[in-house]
């Protein structure tokens, strides 16, 4: 008697971004807020970070609740029934709870129920992680349309005296739809780790010992010049990269959105892509800081916001933050 086969679903040749929303903090810090501690000034901040101002939430405001309102705007934009959706997938490292995730709530809150909902952590890279999860998923036939957002709550990992990353540090959330489309819009995603740097940036202690008592409540940390450095060199070459991969040369890209890791380091990478000044660069960080998962779709709404006219062109994105992890792809903006 010969074995039966299983049957395998397949999807949409296809995916893209239907929509983007946001959501940021509700206050506006600015540097002059945080200088005292940090024995420090406007001055030197916006020198070696370009950050004027970063948005931060409220004590009684979770990264979920910055991720529910983004939801709520994205699914708005692209028109289609949140019933609809069924992945959500959250990238943050700054859940308030070990579990729940913050997916499974924001699905419940917007109308997804009972979509297949998980988070991902990988720092700054967790937006660039999800859009290739989201992609193929979408092209396997695992899902239909998929919720993916970016959110983050880093003021609750900040120590005010930490003069390695606590200034850069923001809130907020960014949201994306992603369904099936008749075109490629989201390419080959290029990505990677290496977890021998991992104490590159990392938080200085762990739940244990602070549970045990022996440590404070554990913040961010990083090494300040070997995070630049393996930002600007290594992280160039996986952006040089992904525009192989999508099969493109970078006179050919509408915008680039990198992490919004600070000024400096956009700058530089801008330099080493030898973008042309036809390509429109995020930098969302000036007003809104560093928001970890959440910058490159903070960036890419805000971009399209006062950029209308990149709506449906190529942009370059690429995450690269703790662990070490990277990612990046080419992506047709909605």
């Amino acid at each position: 008697m010969s074995k039966p086969t299983l049957q395998q679903s397949q999807g949409s040749q296809y995916t893209r971004i239907l929509s983007v929303g946001a959501a940021r903090g509700d206050r506006v810090v600015a540097n002059d807020e945080l200088v005292a501690a940090i024995d420090s000034s406007d001055e030197w901040i916006q020198q070696r970070t370009g950050i004027i101002t970063r948005t931060r939430a409220s004590q009684d405001i979770e990264a979920v609740d910055l991720a529910t309102d983004a939801a709520r705007e994205a699914i708005e934009r692209s028109g289609i029934d949140a019933a609809l959706i069924d992945a959500v997938i959250v990238a943050t490292i700054s859940n308030g709870r070990q579990t729940p995730s913050i997916s499974a709530v924001v699905a419940d809150r917007v109308g997804a129920n009972p979509a297949a909902a998980y988070d991902v952590n990988a720092a700054c890279a967790g937006y660039a992680y999800a859009i290739a999860q989201a992609d193929a998923l979408i092209r396997a036939g695992a899902a239909h349309y998929a919720l993916v957002i970016g959110a983050e709550k880093l003021s609750d990992l900040v120590d005010p005296t930490d003069r390695s990353i606590s200034f850069l540090l923001g809130d907020g959330a960014g949201a994306v739809v992603i369904g099936p489309s008749d075109f490629p819009g989201i390419s080959k995603t290029v990505w990677g780790s290496d977890g021998s740097k991992a104490d590159t940036i990392s938080t200085n202690h762990t739940l244990q010992e602070y549970r045990r008592g022996e440590s404070e409540w554990p913040t961010l940390r990083q090494e300040g010049q070997a995070v630049f450095r393996w930002a600007v060199w290594d992280m160039a070459k996986v952006a040089k990269k992904a525009l192989v991969e999508a099969g493109i040369t970078s006179d050919q890209l509408d915008a680039f959105i990198p992490h919004q890791a600070n000024m400096r380091i956009i700058d530089e990478f801008a330099k080493q892509l030898k973008l042309p000044e036809s390509v429109i660069i995020a930098r969302d960080v000036a007003t809104t800081g560093n928001t970890s998962s959440a910058s490159i779709p903070l960036a890419t709404h805000r971009l399209l916001e006062e950029h209308p006219e990149l709506s449906g062109g190529l942009a370059l994105q690429i995450g690269f933050g703790a662990g070490l992890v990277f990612g990046a792809q080419v992506v047709v903006l909605p």
